[in-house]
Protein backbone atom coordinates (compact mmCIF):
# COMPACT_ATOMS: atom_id res chain seq x y z
CA UNK A 1 0.00 0.00 0.00
CA UNK A 2 1.25 3.47 -0.90
CA UNK A 3 -0.01 6.51 0.99
CA UNK A 4 0.81 9.98 -0.30
CA UNK A 5 0.05 13.10 1.71
CA UNK A 6 -0.11 16.36 -0.21
CA UNK A 7 0.17 19.48 1.94
CA UNK A 8 1.14 23.11 1.72
CA UNK A 9 4.23 24.29 3.62
CA UNK A 10 3.61 24.51 7.36
CA UNK A 11 0.09 23.09 7.01
CA UNK A 12 -1.52 23.58 10.45
CA UNK A 13 -3.25 20.17 10.39
CA UNK A 14 -0.41 18.23 8.74
CA UNK A 15 1.13 17.35 12.08
CA UNK A 16 -2.15 16.00 13.39
CA UNK A 17 -2.54 13.80 10.32
CA UNK A 18 1.02 12.53 10.72
CA UNK A 19 0.33 11.55 14.35
CA UNK A 20 -2.88 9.76 13.43
CA UNK A 21 -1.27 7.89 10.55
CA UNK A 22 1.59 6.81 12.84
CA UNK A 23 -0.99 5.45 15.29
CA UNK A 24 -2.98 3.60 12.63
CA UNK A 25 0.04 2.18 10.81
CA UNK A 26 1.96 1.13 13.93
CA UNK A 27 2.97 -2.52 13.50
CA UNK A 28 1.72 -2.77 9.90
CA UNK A 29 4.19 -3.92 7.29
CA UNK A 30 4.01 -3.24 3.58
CA UNK A 31 2.97 0.43 3.76
CA UNK A 32 5.00 3.23 2.23
CA UNK A 33 4.12 6.81 3.24
CA UNK A 34 5.33 9.80 1.23
CA UNK A 35 4.83 13.44 2.20
CA UNK A 36 4.89 15.96 -0.66
CA UNK A 37 4.89 19.72 -0.30
CA UNK A 38 2.60 21.57 -2.73
CA UNK A 39 3.45 25.24 -3.20
CA UNK A 40 0.96 26.55 -5.79
CA UNK A 41 -2.34 25.90 -7.57
CA UNK A 42 -0.63 24.51 -10.66
CA UNK A 43 1.11 21.83 -8.63
CA UNK A 44 -2.16 21.11 -6.80
CA UNK A 45 -3.88 20.48 -10.13
CA UNK A 46 -1.06 18.23 -11.35
CA UNK A 47 -0.93 16.12 -8.16
CA UNK A 48 -4.66 16.02 -7.40
CA UNK A 49 -4.67 18.04 -4.19
CA UNK A 50 -8.14 19.37 -3.32
CA UNK A 51 -7.15 21.08 -0.10
CA UNK A 52 -4.37 20.67 2.44
CA UNK A 53 -3.77 18.01 3.54
CA UNK A 54 -5.00 15.60 0.83
CA UNK A 55 -4.40 11.91 1.48
CA UNK A 56 -4.04 9.55 -1.49
CA UNK A 57 -4.07 5.76 -1.18
CA UNK A 58 -2.48 3.97 -4.11
CA UNK A 59 -2.91 7.18 -6.10
CA UNK A 60 -6.62 7.65 -5.34
CA UNK A 61 -8.35 10.07 -2.99
CA UNK A 62 -10.64 7.83 -0.87
CA UNK A 63 -12.33 10.83 0.73
CA UNK A 64 -13.33 12.56 -2.51
CA UNK A 65 -17.05 13.16 -2.66
CA UNK A 66 -17.23 14.49 -6.20
CA UNK A 67 -17.13 18.07 -7.39
CA UNK A 68 -13.95 19.04 -5.55
CA UNK A 69 -11.48 21.30 -7.35
CA UNK A 70 -7.76 21.71 -6.93
CA UNK A 71 -6.92 23.97 -4.02
CA UNK A 72 -4.12 24.96 -1.68
CA UNK A 73 -6.60 26.05 1.02
CA UNK A 74 -7.23 24.03 4.17
CA UNK A 75 -9.30 20.90 3.54
CA UNK A 76 -12.27 19.83 5.66
CA UNK A 77 -13.13 16.15 6.06
CA UNK A 78 -16.60 14.87 6.89
CA UNK A 79 -19.23 14.08 7.62
CA UNK A 80 -18.87 10.33 7.95
CA UNK A 81 -20.65 9.74 11.26
CA UNK A 82 -18.36 12.40 12.77
CA UNK A 83 -17.90 16.15 12.97
CA UNK A 84 -16.29 18.07 10.14
CA UNK A 85 -12.58 18.32 10.82
CA UNK A 86 -9.31 19.29 9.20
CA UNK A 87 -8.11 15.66 9.09
CA UNK A 88 -9.86 12.27 9.09
CA UNK A 89 -10.35 10.70 12.50
CA UNK A 90 -8.28 7.75 13.67
CA UNK A 91 -11.37 5.56 13.30
CA UNK A 92 -11.89 6.57 9.66
CA UNK A 93 -8.21 6.13 8.84
CA UNK A 94 -8.11 2.71 10.49
CA UNK A 95 -11.25 1.57 8.64
CA UNK A 96 -9.75 2.79 5.36
CA UNK A 97 -6.43 1.04 5.90
CA UNK A 98 -8.16 -2.19 6.98
CA UNK A 99 -10.32 -2.10 3.85
CA UNK A 100 -7.42 -1.50 1.48
CA UNK A 101 -5.37 -4.23 3.16
CA UNK A 102 -8.28 -6.66 2.76
CA UNK A 103 -8.66 -5.88 -0.94
CA UNK A 104 -4.93 -6.26 -1.51
CA UNK A 105 -4.86 -9.50 0.46
CA UNK A 106 -7.66 -11.05 -1.59
CA UNK A 107 -6.17 -9.76 -4.83
CA UNK A 108 -2.82 -11.21 -3.78
CA UNK A 109 -4.24 -14.70 -3.35
CA UNK A 110 -7.13 -14.76 -5.83
CA UNK A 111 -5.06 -12.85 -8.38
CA UNK A 112 -1.92 -14.96 -7.97
CA UNK A 113 0.17 -12.32 -6.24
CA UNK A 114 -0.59 -9.63 -8.79
CA UNK A 115 0.43 -11.85 -11.70
CA UNK A 116 -3.15 -12.31 -12.85
CA UNK A 117 -5.16 -15.42 -13.64
CA UNK A 118 -4.67 -15.46 -17.41
CA UNK A 119 -2.19 -18.22 -18.21
CA UNK A 120 0.63 -17.50 -20.69
CA UNK A 121 0.30 -18.74 -24.26
CA UNK A 122 3.49 -20.79 -24.16
CA UNK A 123 3.17 -24.56 -24.07
CA UNK A 124 -0.58 -24.52 -24.60
CA UNK A 125 -1.27 -23.21 -21.09
CA UNK A 126 -3.73 -20.53 -22.14
CA UNK A 127 -5.41 -22.72 -24.75
CA UNK A 128 -6.12 -25.47 -22.23
CA UNK A 129 -7.13 -23.03 -19.48
CA UNK A 130 -9.62 -21.36 -21.81
CA UNK A 131 -10.94 -24.72 -23.02
CA UNK A 132 -11.72 -25.55 -19.39
CA UNK A 133 -13.47 -22.22 -18.81
CA UNK A 134 -15.50 -22.41 -22.03
CA UNK A 135 -16.70 -25.92 -21.18
CA UNK A 136 -18.07 -24.73 -17.85
CA UNK A 137 -19.61 -21.64 -19.47
CA UNK A 138 -21.30 -23.67 -22.20
CA UNK A 139 -22.20 -26.92 -20.42
CA UNK A 140 -21.73 -26.35 -16.68
CA UNK A 141 -19.15 -29.11 -16.44
CA UNK A 142 -15.47 -29.87 -16.87
CA UNK A 143 -14.36 -30.60 -20.43
CA UNK A 144 -13.94 -34.15 -21.68
CA UNK A 145 -10.42 -35.46 -22.20
CA UNK A 146 -10.83 -35.21 -25.99
CA UNK A 147 -11.64 -31.50 -25.69
CA UNK A 148 -8.48 -30.89 -23.69
CA UNK A 149 -6.40 -33.00 -26.07
CA UNK A 150 -7.70 -30.93 -29.01
CA UNK A 151 -6.72 -27.70 -27.25
CA UNK A 152 -3.20 -28.96 -26.45
CA UNK A 153 -2.52 -30.74 -29.75
CA UNK A 154 -1.22 -27.68 -31.70
CA UNK A 155 1.46 -27.22 -29.05
CA UNK A 156 2.71 -30.80 -29.17
CA UNK A 157 2.25 -31.28 -25.43
CA UNK A 158 -0.05 -33.84 -23.75
CA UNK A 159 -3.09 -32.19 -22.17
CA UNK A 160 -2.38 -33.91 -18.86
CA UNK A 161 1.06 -32.32 -18.74
CA UNK A 162 -0.44 -28.88 -19.45
CA UNK A 163 -3.03 -29.39 -16.70
CA UNK A 164 -0.28 -30.28 -14.25
CA UNK A 165 1.59 -27.08 -15.12
CA UNK A 166 -1.60 -25.02 -14.73
CA UNK A 167 -2.17 -26.65 -11.36
CA UNK A 168 1.39 -25.92 -10.20
CA UNK A 169 0.90 -22.22 -11.00
CA UNK A 170 -2.63 -22.13 -9.48
CA UNK A 171 -4.39 -21.21 -12.72
CA UNK A 172 -6.63 -24.11 -11.75
CA UNK A 173 -6.39 -26.84 -9.14
CA UNK A 174 -6.32 -30.63 -9.40
CA UNK A 175 -6.90 -33.26 -6.75
CA UNK A 176 -4.52 -36.14 -6.05
CA UNK A 177 -5.99 -38.15 -8.92
CA UNK A 178 -5.65 -35.39 -11.46
CA UNK A 179 -9.30 -34.35 -11.46
CA UNK A 180 -10.36 -30.71 -11.42
CA UNK A 181 -11.25 -29.35 -8.00
CA UNK A 182 -11.13 -25.67 -8.99
CA UNK A 183 -11.42 -23.96 -12.37
CA UNK A 184 -11.41 -20.37 -11.13
CA UNK A 185 -14.00 -18.89 -11.16
CA UNK A 186 -15.95 -22.16 -11.62
CA UNK A 187 -16.29 -25.01 -9.15
CA UNK A 188 -16.71 -28.57 -10.44
CA UNK A 189 -18.61 -29.49 -7.26
CA UNK A 190 -21.54 -27.79 -5.48
CA UNK A 191 -20.78 -24.70 -3.39
CA UNK A 192 -22.91 -22.06 -1.68
CA UNK A 193 -22.60 -19.78 -4.71
CA UNK A 194 -25.04 -20.64 -7.53
CA UNK A 195 -24.75 -18.72 -10.80
CA UNK A 196 -27.24 -18.82 -13.68
CA UNK A 197 -25.66 -17.71 -16.97
CA UNK A 198 -27.88 -16.01 -19.53
CA UNK A 199 -28.70 -18.49 -22.32
CA UNK A 200 -26.44 -20.95 -20.56
CA UNK A 201 -26.20 -23.41 -17.72
CA UNK A 202 -26.37 -23.09 -13.96
CA UNK A 203 -22.89 -23.32 -12.45
CA UNK A 204 -21.20 -23.10 -9.08
CA UNK A 205 -18.54 -20.53 -8.25
CA UNK A 206 -15.57 -21.07 -5.96
CA UNK A 207 -16.36 -18.03 -3.79
CA UNK A 208 -18.26 -14.73 -3.76
CA UNK A 209 -15.59 -12.85 -5.71
CA UNK A 210 -15.42 -15.64 -8.30
CA UNK A 211 -19.22 -15.54 -8.66
CA UNK A 212 -19.06 -11.79 -9.30
CA UNK A 213 -16.34 -12.36 -11.92
CA UNK A 214 -18.34 -14.66 -14.22
CA UNK A 215 -20.44 -11.93 -15.87
CA UNK A 216 -17.49 -9.68 -16.81
CA UNK A 217 -15.47 -12.70 -17.93
CA UNK A 218 -18.19 -13.94 -20.29
CA UNK A 219 -19.73 -10.60 -21.22
CA UNK A 220 -23.16 -12.08 -20.42
CA UNK A 221 -25.84 -11.43 -17.84
CA UNK A 222 -25.81 -13.62 -14.75
CA UNK A 223 -27.89 -14.19 -11.65
CA UNK A 224 -26.04 -15.12 -8.45
CA UNK A 225 -27.77 -16.71 -5.46
CA UNK A 226 -25.85 -17.37 -2.27
CA UNK A 227 -26.68 -18.01 1.36
CA UNK A 228 -25.35 -15.92 4.21
CA UNK A 229 -23.32 -18.47 6.26
CA UNK A 230 -24.44 -16.85 9.55
CA UNK A 231 -28.19 -16.29 9.24
CA UNK A 232 -28.97 -18.52 6.25
CA UNK A 233 -30.74 -15.72 4.36
CA UNK A 234 -30.30 -15.45 0.60
CA UNK A 235 -28.24 -12.81 -1.16
CA UNK A 236 -29.02 -12.28 -4.84
CA UNK A 237 -26.93 -10.36 -7.35
CA UNK A 238 -28.17 -9.59 -10.86
CA UNK A 239 -25.91 -8.53 -13.74
CA UNK A 240 -28.18 -7.12 -16.45
CA UNK A 241 -27.05 -5.09 -19.44
CA UNK A 242 -24.04 -3.75 -17.65
CA UNK A 243 -25.93 -2.86 -14.48
CA UNK A 244 -25.60 -4.68 -11.15
CA UNK A 245 -28.36 -4.97 -8.53
CA UNK A 246 -28.01 -6.52 -5.08
CA UNK A 247 -30.75 -7.92 -2.85
CA UNK A 248 -30.71 -6.97 -0.05
CA UNK A 249 -29.02 -3.65 -0.77
CA UNK A 250 -27.26 -3.95 2.60
CA UNK A 251 -25.34 -7.04 1.42
CA UNK A 252 -21.56 -7.12 1.57
CA UNK A 253 -18.72 -9.43 0.64
CA UNK A 254 -16.41 -10.24 3.52
CA UNK A 255 -12.83 -10.17 2.29
CA UNK A 256 -10.89 -12.60 4.41
CA UNK A 257 -7.94 -14.90 4.10
CA UNK A 258 -5.71 -16.98 6.29
CA UNK A 259 -2.04 -16.27 6.71
CA UNK A 260 -0.86 -19.48 5.12
CA UNK A 261 0.40 -19.76 1.56
CA UNK A 262 -0.89 -22.10 -1.09
CA UNK A 263 -3.49 -22.30 -3.85
CA UNK A 264 -6.51 -20.02 -3.56
CA UNK A 265 -8.85 -22.98 -3.18
CA UNK A 266 -7.13 -23.83 0.10
CA UNK A 267 -6.26 -20.34 1.37
CA UNK A 268 -9.26 -18.11 0.78
CA UNK A 269 -12.10 -19.59 -1.30
CA UNK A 270 -14.11 -20.89 1.65
CA UNK A 271 -13.71 -17.55 3.46
CA UNK A 272 -14.97 -15.22 0.71
CA UNK A 273 -18.72 -15.11 1.20
CA UNK A 274 -21.78 -12.94 0.75
CA UNK A 275 -23.48 -11.59 3.87
CA UNK A 276 -26.84 -9.86 4.12
CA UNK A 277 -25.33 -6.95 6.08
CA UNK A 278 -22.26 -5.78 7.98
CA UNK A 279 -23.65 -7.06 11.28
CA UNK A 280 -23.78 -10.61 9.97
CA UNK A 281 -20.30 -10.26 8.44
CA UNK A 282 -18.94 -8.98 11.77
CA UNK A 283 -20.45 -11.96 13.55
CA UNK A 284 -18.66 -14.35 11.19
CA UNK A 285 -15.38 -12.47 11.64
CA UNK A 286 -15.67 -12.62 15.45
CA UNK A 287 -16.02 -16.40 15.24
CA UNK A 288 -12.95 -16.71 13.00
CA UNK A 289 -10.22 -14.77 14.83
CA UNK A 290 -7.54 -16.55 12.78
CA UNK A 291 -8.78 -14.82 9.62
CA UNK A 292 -8.09 -11.20 8.67
CA UNK A 293 -11.56 -10.12 7.58
CA UNK A 294 -12.97 -6.79 6.38
CA UNK A 295 -16.29 -6.20 4.57
CA UNK A 296 -16.04 -4.81 1.05
CA UNK A 297 -18.50 -2.39 -0.46
CA UNK A 298 -20.46 -3.65 -3.46
CA UNK A 299 -18.44 -1.41 -5.77
CA UNK A 300 -15.14 -2.72 -4.42
CA UNK A 301 -16.18 -6.37 -4.67
CA UNK A 302 -17.42 -5.94 -8.24
CA UNK A 303 -14.29 -4.03 -9.26
CA UNK A 304 -12.01 -6.65 -7.73
CA UNK A 305 -13.85 -9.48 -9.50
CA UNK A 306 -13.75 -7.66 -12.82
CA UNK A 307 -10.04 -7.00 -12.49
CA UNK A 308 -9.23 -10.64 -11.73
CA UNK A 309 -11.55 -12.48 -14.12
CA UNK A 310 -12.46 -9.99 -16.84
CA UNK A 311 -9.37 -10.72 -19.01
CA UNK A 312 -9.50 -14.54 -18.91
CA UNK A 313 -11.39 -15.07 -22.19
CA UNK A 314 -10.62 -11.72 -23.81
CA UNK A 315 -7.43 -12.88 -25.53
Amino acid sequence: MEITVLAVPDCPTGGVLRQRLDEVLDGRAGVRVEWRVVRDEGEAVRLGMVGSPTLLVNGTDPFAGGGETASVSCRLYGPEHEAVNGVPSVARLRALVDEVFAVELVAEVAGRGGRGRLAPEEGGLRAVQQAVLRAFAAHGRAPADRELDAAAEPFGVPARQVLAELDAADFLSLDGEGRLRAAYPFSPVPTDHHVRIQDGPRVWAMCAVDALGIAPMLGRDTEIRSLDPVNGREVTVYFRRGQVAWTPESAVVLASSGSCSGPAVDVCCSALNFFTDRTSAASWAENHPDMHAVPLSLRQAESLAREIFGPLLAK
